[in-house]
C-alpha cells in the first residue's frame, strides 16, 4: 500500500476516526485505527465494537492498494506534529512508513485481517434529514439523558421515526427533552411504535461532533439492534440501547389553565446562573415567584448565603410559585439562541414547568420540594 496525501485532511479525519478508538480494551487491535485503500480511493475505519466509523479521506492519490493498521495514539502524533503539506505513507508486511520533505517514521504493523468490520451504509429503506437538523436534535436533547441510571435507556435518545418527520427525546427522569425536525423517507422505511431506536448517549455526542463538517443531507437507518447513519464521506455505526423507553407524551402536563410566559432567553440565562451561585448539592433549589411584570429568584444555602435576582417579565396574572433545579434551566438555555425567546408555562408548586420554542423544542422541568431536597 502506498498514498500521498494532503497531511491537514488526512488528519482532520483521523482525528474524527481515532476518537473511538477505546483508551483500554482487552483486544488490542482495537486500540488502532485500519487504513483500507483501493484504486481510487483511502478509507480510515475505527471502532470500540459499540461504536464503528469509517471515513473516507479527500486530497488522496494512490500508487499502490492494500491496508495497513496504524497504532491510534502515535500516528496521529506524527501527523499532529509534522509540518510537511504532503505526506506519503507506505505500508507493507513488516510495518509502516511515514514520510516528508525531511523526516520519516518507521512503525511496527500488525495484520488487517484482525481488525474487526465496521459495517457499511447498504440499506435501502432509510431516512434523509438534513446533517444541521440531525445536530440540532442532538444537541437539544442529549443533554437530558443519564448514562449512569440502572434503568438503560435513560442512557440513550429515543428516535421516533415516521414518514416526514423525526422525533428525538432524551430524559433522566428528573427532566425530559424532546424535539422534532424535518425527514423524508426512502423506499418503505417502517418502524414499530415499540421498537424505535434509543441510540446510547455516547454514539450521538459522537454523532453530533462527526457531523460539524457536513453541510448537505445525511441517510439515517435502524434495524433490530443498530442505527446507521451515512454522510457525505462519513458513515457512522452504533449498537442501540436495549430496554423499554418511558411513555415521554404522559410527562408533558396539561397547562391549560397555567400561565404562559414569553420569556428573553439571553437575560433569563443569566439571571439563573447568578441565582445559583449561593446553591450547592444540599440545597441546590431556586425559588421562581411571578407576579407584579416580574420574576422573582432567591436561591439559599446555609454554608453559602442567599441570592435575590429580580427580571423584568410581560407577565400581569396571578401569582405563581415553583422551585427548579437550576441545572437543569441552564442545560435548557445554553443550547438556544441567546437573542431568541422561549415560553414558560408554570401552574404551581407542584406541577412541572414546560419550556417551548416555537421551531419544535419542548422541555419539561420536574419541581423540587421546598425544602430544596
Amino acid at each position: 500500500m502506498k498514498i500521498r496525501c494532503d497531511r491537514e485532511k488526512f488528519l482532520a479525519a483521523y482525528q474524527t476516526v481515532s476518537s473511538v478508538v477505546p483508551a483500554r480494551s482487552p483486544k488490542p487491535i482495537l486500540q488502532n485505527v485500519k487504513l483500507d485503500v483501493d484504486a481510487d480511493k483511502a478509507v480510515l475505519t475505527a471502532t470500540d465494537l459499540e461504536i464503528g466509523v469509517r471515513f473516507e479521506v479527500p486530497g488522496v492519490e494512490v500508487d499502490a492498494a492494500g491496508s495497513a493498521v496504524l497504532q491510534a495514539s502515535r500516528f496521529g502524533s506524527i501527523l499532529r506534529e509534522m509540518s510537511d503539506a504532503t505526506l506519503e505513507i507506505e505500508a507493507d508486511a513488516h510495518g509502516t512508513t511515514v514520510r516528508g520533505q525531511r523526516s520519516r517514521f518507521s512503525l511496527p504493523g500488525e495484520d488487517p485481517r484482525e481488525f474487526p468490520a465496521v459495517a457499511a451504509f447498504t440499506e435501502q429503506q432509510y431516512h434523509v434529514v438534513a446533517a444541521r437538523v440531525l445536530r440540532e436534535l442532538i444537541r437539544r436533547t442529549v443533554f437530558a439523558t443519564d448514562a449512569e441510571s440502572t434503568r438503560y435507556a435513560l442512557g440513550g435518545v429515543l428516535f421516533e421515526i415516521e414518514s416526514d418527520k423525526i422525533t428525538a427525546v432524551g430524559t433522566d427522569g428528573r427532566r425530559l427533552a424532546r424535539m422534532q425536525g424535518a425527514a423524508q423517507a426512502v423506499g418503505e422505511p417502517s418502524y414499530a411504535a415499540e421498537a424505535m431506536p434509543i441510540v446510547p448517549a455516547k454514539a450521538m455526542h459522537f454523532m453530533e461532533r462527526a457531523l460539524v463538517s457536513e453541510s448537505g443531507d445525511v441517510s439515517l437507518a435502524a434495524t433490530a439492534n443498530s442505527v446507521l447513519l451515512k454522510g457525505e464521506r462519513i458513515t457512522i455505526f452504533s449498537r442501540l440501547v436495549e430496554g423499554r423507553f418511558p411513555k415521554w407524551r404522559d410527562v408533558f402536563p396539561r397547562q391549560e389553565q397555567g400561565a404562559k410566559i414569553p420569556v428573553v432567553i439571553g437575560t433569563f440565562h443569566g439571571a439563573v446562573r447568578q441565582s445559583a451561585i449561593v446553591t450547592d448539592d444540599d440545597s441546590r433549589g431556586v425559588d421562581f415567584s411571578f407576579n407584579d411584570g416580574k420574576v422573582t429568584l432567591t436561591g439559599r444555602a446555609p454554608k453559602w448565603g442567599e441570592s435575590h435576582v429580580e427580571l423584568p417579565i410581560p407577565y400581569d396574572g396571578p401569582a405563581v410559585s415553583i422551585t427548579l433545579d437550576p441545572r437543569y434551566l441552564v442545560d435548557f438555555l445554553r443550547v438556544l439562541d441567546q437573542e431568541k425567546t422561549f415560553t414558560l408555562e408554570v401552574r404551581g408548586a407542584e406541577s412541572a414547568a414546560v419550556c417551548s420554542t416555537d421551531d419544535g423544542y419542548g422541555y419539561v422541568i420536574m419541581p423540587l420540594a421546598r425544602d430544596h431536597g
